[in-house]
């Protein structure tokens, strides 16, 4: 069950009507919490029930080591070796659900090379629903509340955190300090809430079935056979597919923030308009803001800290492992790894002129648009950026050589291919999508969406319309594709 699917919508309504109902209870937090728990572990189990046991023992142990991490005192030599083995455990299921297969394989190979026989298979391993997302929650939760954040006194409270179901899928990755808060008192519905979050769902799914699943046989088409296609399509796929990425991991977080908002709970911002971006790191701080807040804070800083003697030199190197740690958190292929490699180095001429970490204030000029040296720097951005995705979209290091050799030498004459051609409307939404997304960016919006409330209220109504239309047509009328970032 997906959050852009008719069962999920029936799904959530039934829970949001016994979320609000008018029951009697002493206690209508524990009541909520209780069901949200409930409707979480059933998400989840829909998936696979198998791993649920694994996600209450998770929650169990980790509820168990904030309090012994909070009973030994703060910072102390007892707390901190507690928060390290909670890491070690989140780092130990990330290994061998993640990762265990990765290293047999790669063993295997390397003795191939040499050729040597390794009589060892990979494993059937299942990975759980969600694991990149709340290993890492239970693992922040362990810093945090060795930092500065009090335990939880209630196991119900901290599961629900750890499980919370539009997020499960595609994050956010809530901090312990912001979400948990929310669960200790009963909600009760807000209207302003429950219409922007309705909004934003609304705005998430059209993202998602509208942009991104239309163009999925357009970019197939061109992965498919890269040696035996021009190489202007091959651009064109690569651009495509980082649009695609975009609107349907951000349509996802849309989607889940949204239902957070109907459930009077606030998850974290995942994107701000990151294809505005003057450079790769403004880029990061607006793409999956979740894990890139999360890095920062348990590795990048450390590690910053840790080589500061070393200059220029040390950020460099905070950042190389930093990046590797992100490539390798989308999955384990070696293309992962050079994509983290990828984004690292891109980072080397900013540290090396002294720009990194420099925001300047986007400007604009008389007609609503980025000045030109701005949108040059926005749109090389884009394109460093779009080659980094299509080492995201290649199975292999071979078949990712192989894309970018034909779209070197295959890229004359400029044809575009019948697929393309047909296409052509799929390169309109993107470029649509881009320009209603700037005004909101300009506007300071949370989501596109938003940008319909600056208008009258018959324009505004006509918005919502044309889109929940839509919406409607492909959520009833046409095969709807899986989520693209869940693979990773």
């Amino acid at each position: 069950m997906t959050l852009h699917s008719l069962p999920f919508i029936a799904f959530f309504s039934a829970v949001f009507l016994l979320y609000y109902a008018p029951f009697r209870f002493r206690d209508k937090a524990l009541y909520q919490n209780v069901l949200l728990l409930t409707v979480s572990y059933l998400f989840y189990g829909l998936v696979n029930w198998k791993m649920i046991p694994l996600l209450i023992a998770a929650s169990a142990v980790y509820y168990a080591l904030g309090i012994a991490i909070a009973d030994a005192g703060e910072s102390s030599r007892k707390a901190n070796m507690f928060a390290a083995l909670g890491a070690c455990i989140g780092i130990a299921l990330l290994l061998y659900f993640k990762y265990l297969n990765f290293f047999i394989t790669s063993f295997i190979d390397l003795c191939k090379l040499f050729g040597l026989r390794a009589n060892i298979h990979t494993l059937h391993i299942m990975m759980p629903l969600g694991l990149s997302f709340w290993t890492f929650k239970l693992m922040s939760y362990c810093f945090e509340v060795r930092d500065k954040t009090a335990p939880v006194r209630g196991l119900i409270p901290f599961a629900v955190y750890v499980a919370f179901f539009p997020a499960m899928t595609a994050g956010p990755i809530d901090r312990p300090d912001k979400f948990i808060p929310q669960l200790r008192s009963e909600r009760t519905f807000d209207y302003g809430l429950g219409v922007d979050g309705a909004r934003q769902m609304v705005w998430g799914m059209f993202k998602k079935l509208v942009i991104a699943d239309r163009f999925t046989i357009t970019i197939d088409n061109a992965w498919s056979v890269p040696l035996e296609t021009a190489g202007v399509n091959l651009l064109i796929a690569a651009f495509l597919f980082s649009v695609q990425l975009y609107a349907d991991f951000s349509g996802y977080s849309d989607m889940a923030i949204g239902a957070g908002k109907l459930l009077a709970l606030k998850t974290a911002k995942n994107f701000n308009y990151p294809f505005f971006a003057r450079n790769i790191a403004e880029f990061w701080r607006n793409w999956h803001i979740s894990l890139t807040s999360w890095l920062t804070d348990y590795v990048f800083m450390p590690l910053h800290d840790h080589f500061r003697a070393w200059g220029k030199a040390g950020v460099m190197l905070a950042i190389g492992i930093n990046f590797l740690l992100v490539g390798l958190w989308h999955g384990a292929n070696w293309t992962f790894v050079a994509l983290g490699v990828y984004h690292g180095v891109l980072y080397i001429p900013l540290i090396a002129s002294g720009s990194f970490g420099r925001i300047p204030k986007h400007r604009v000029n008389s007609i609503g648009f980025p000045p030109l040296k701005d949108a040059l720097r926005m749109l090389l951005t884009f394109t460093l950026v779009t080659f980094g995705m299509v080492i995201l979209r290649a199975h292999s290091i071979s078949l990712w050589l192989e894309y970018l050799r034909a779209l070197v030498f295959n890229f004359f004459p400029l044809s575009l291919s019948p697929a393309m051609v047909q296409g052509e409307t799929r390169i309109l939404a993107s470029v649509a999508l881009l320009f209603v997304e700037w005004f909101s960016f300009r506007y300071k919006m949370e989501y596109a969406l938003c940008l319909a409330t600056k208008f009258n209220r018959v324009c505004r109504y006509a918005a919502y319309v044309l889109i929940a239309v839509l919406v409607s047509a492909y959520l009833f009328g046409a095969d709807t594709q899986e989520f693209v970032y869940q693979q990773f």
